[in-house]
């Protein structure tokens, strides 16, 4: 009887391992880049057969370390990886986000660099709003509650000397309700950080064509006292730069600051599987870029600068592909 019960749970433990992990990967609303490339990327995984992936549509970043935190489960074999921005990656890791002061994101863990996002402030060119301190009196939209784009919204409009009480009417949308209000003339501006080209962006100024109008980047000179205010606030984890012409279809260049976006997942995910995960994206990186046009940033190359040089450690299986590579040492 011994040995029978013995073989029984030698066979249910084995089924258990051969069990697939679930990971959830968090990305972002509609019509911003997070939703695509995350969409993207748990396609690729699972047709690679990596893992069970499954992507869910979230409010950004912190919403993504909020699930990685509070509902990773290894005991269930369930893990949640976050795309996010470094700077709320950051502020998560070390609690200086209040939902995250009790019970810091320690947990998280760095895969690799995904790409840029631009701190985007958005009007048209009709609506006379040429700087930030011309947001006073009007409509405008900081971004979701709690979402990086709000957090970063309101450290730019400090710096900039502009109180949100000073609108005539303040909005937290996303970054798609944000552009059809603007495009229907309910909305004077809205802040989105974002990939570039985003979406919800390229059709606002498709739908402003229209009405012979064009979509207006309030820019942010990287030597104004605005810039530095925010350099100094996430030193190294905020980079001035120039937004195109071309992207939105502009009068001209914008300058502006962004931030980088990474994956990130728990140190409890194993190590086989991140490693796995990351030799696919390497690998389908044709795939990925097709699929999302902010992807033309994502690389070892990128990923590597990140290593060592960041306050979050890199996950044991990312590091062990960057070193068969050659990306790290």
């Amino acid at each position: 009887m011994k040995k029978i019960l013995l073989l029984g749970l030698t066979l249910v433990l084995s089924m258990g391992l051969a069990q697939k992990p679930k990971v959830v990967i968090g990305t972002g609303s509609t019509g911003g880049v997070f939703f695509y490339y995350g969409t993207a990327l748990a396609d690729i995984y699972n047709k690679a057969g990596v893992a069970e992936f499954q992507p869910v549509q979230t409010g950004g970043s912190y919403d993504n370390l909020l699930l990685l935190r509070d509902r990773t489960d290894p005991r269930a074999n369930t893990y949640y990886c976050a795309l996010t921005t470094t700077d709320s990656a950051y502020v998560a890791y070390t609690g200086e986000e209040p939902r995250f002061r009790a019970k810091p994101a320690k947990e998280q863990r760095v895969l690799f660099y995904m790409y840029p996002s631009f701190i985007h402030v958005v009007t048209s060119e009709k609506s006379g709003i040429k700087v930030l301190q011309d947001l006073k009196g009007k409509r405008v939209s900081t971004g979701q509650p709690g979402s990086s784009t709000e957090n970063l919204a309101l450290l730019v409009l400090q710096a900039a000397g502009v109180k949100p009480e000073s609108f005539s009417k303040r909005e937290r949308l996303p970054v798609a309700e944000g552009a059809k209000a603007l495009a229907e003339g309910t909305l004077d501006a809205f802040f989105w950080v974002g990939g570039l080209p985003t979406g919800s962006i390229v059709e606002l100024g498709q739908s402003l064509a229209r009405k012979g109008d064009q979509v207006y980047l309030i820019p942010i000179d990287p030597k104004s006292t605005t810039a530095q205010v925010a350099l100094k606030r996430f030193p190294g984890l905020l980079d001035p730069t120039v937004v195109p012409k071309s992207v939105y279809g502009t009068r001209t260049d914008a300058p502006g600051l962004n931030t980088g976006n990474i994956l990130v997942c728990p140190e409890s995910l194993p190590q086989e599987v991140a490693q796995a995960m990351m030799k696919v994206t390497f690998d389908q990186i044709q795939t990925l870029r097709s699929a999302v046009a902010a992807a033309k940033d994502t690389s070892a190359a990128n990923t590597a600068k990140l290593h060592g040089k960041f306050a979050i450690p890199f996950h044991p299986g990312a590091e062990r592909y960057l070193k068969e590579v050659g990306a790290v040492k």
